[in-house]
């Protein structure tokens, strides 16, 4: 077997202990990815503490209680908090969700988290997107259309509808492309789960009339065939999609295009 030996500055170094809190009964402990741009520093994990009694139920909830009450320089992105806006998508207890509709009763034991894995990292536990932005921006997630636009709006039957369903839902969180081997190693040219899913949703929605450029523009080796099916992006979506049937719908328009 080979070993490959990490540089000594490439290590995750032991952070901070912060203080538990004075009187709590019921304590739980934290373990943080912290990452400054700033200080030169290598990353390293902070340990918190957070009386359970005063905290409400969701990842989420303990991460805005450690903020508001024991450290401020902790940095993430939240939003809604109702599992719509897809700002507070991280790796949590070893998956990825989104911290806003997770909650603590499902993780044992002590509470890791660390940002999006495979992503550089903006600060702390927000990842980087401007790169998996642009990939969604290339598949034009918009309606072509080449003939005029009518006087109201581009009527749809209820069976065209529908099969929409599955596909419009995403909220771009990143949580599939993140968890996906294949994007991992070949992001800069595989568009991953996400960007493709959106890729389906405008090919297969019925008003749109530039399904043949689409396709097109995804006949290449890397943007839709670096999928080996391996299934992370349907495990881990937060709400329920399944990329991976969408790529290989596509790739079934690829082959019927061609008979």
């Amino acid at each position: 077997m080979v070993e490959f030996a990490l540089p000594k500055n490439s290590r995750i170094r032991t952070g901070k202990t912060w203080p538990k809190p004075e009187g709590a009964k019921n304590v739980r402990k934290f373990l943080i990815y912290r990452w400054t741009p700033d200080d030169g520093q290598n990353p390293r994990v902070d340990t918190y503490f957070v009386d359970m009694d005063t905290c409400g139920p969701m990842v989420l909830d303990a991460l805005i209680k450690i903020k508001n009450e024991i450290d401020p320089t902790l940095t993430f992105r939240r939003s809604c908090r109702e599992g719509i806006c897809g700002s507070c998508a991280m790796n949590i207890d070893g998956g990825n969700h989104l911290a806003c509709i997770y909650g603590l009763d499902e993780i044992k034991g002590d509470v890791k988290i660390y940002p999006l894995p495979h992503m550089d990292v903006v600060r702390d536990l927000v990842p980087d997107l401007t790169h998996f932005y642009a990939q969604h921006a290339s598949i034009m997630p918009w309606l072509e259309t080449k003939t005029n636009a009518p006087a109201k709006e581009w009527r749809q039957s209820i069976e065209d509808r529908k099969k929409l369903d599955g596909l419009y839902e995403c909220v771009m969180c990143a949580s599939c492309s993140a968890s996906c081997p294949s994007y991992w190693w070949n992001s800069e040219r595989y568009l991953g789960p996400a960007a493709l899913l959106h890729a389906y949703r405008w090919i297969i929605d019925s008003r749109d009339e530039a399904t043949g450029e689409r396709l097109d523009d995804l006949e290449d080796p890397f943007k839709l065939y670096r999928c080996h099916t391996i299934m992370n992006c349907a495990q881990t979506c937060p709400k329920g999609l399944n990329p991976a049937k969408a790529i290989a719908e596509i790739k079934k328009k690829m082959v019927q295009r061609t008979i």
